[in-house]
């Protein structure tokens, strides 16, 4: 198996979902989890047309959703580079067998071979 291959496809990948998760949040030192922004929610002001605060909080919670998987995406990626480094990539998780070359191209950050997805 060509890890060096996956490497690259993982490690591209982790630098486009870190600018993404950049760009709806910070990364907290401590823990190393993403934290959402503060918005501007400004939905309790007077002025605040109902329609626009309700607009302002789908908004809110369809970038919550976002960053949520985007999270989910990060430490599968961080965690496909750890098996790499280890020599486990590559490997069912279920059942130990090689992960499929097409599976793998598709998802470099899969666990499973096909027959456990």
């Amino acid at each position: 198996m060509d890890t060096a291959h996956y490497k690259t496809k993982l490690e591209q990948e982790l630098e486009l979902v870190t600018r993404e998760l950049k760009s709806m949040g910070a990364q907290n030192p401590t823990t190393g989890e993403w934290e959402a922004k503060e918005t501007d929610m400004d939905t309790m002001s007077l002025p605040a047309d109902a329609n626009e605060a309700a607009d302002k909080i789908e908004e809110y919670d369809e970038n919550r959703a976002l960053e949520d998987e985007l999270q989910i995406r990060w430490r599968d990626i961080k965690d496909a580079l750890k098996r790499i480094e280890d020599g486990t990539y590559g490997k069912c998780e279920e059942c130990g067998k090689e992960i499929e070359p097409d599976r793998l191209e598709a998802n470099p950050a899969a666990r499973t071979c096909k027959a456990h997805m």
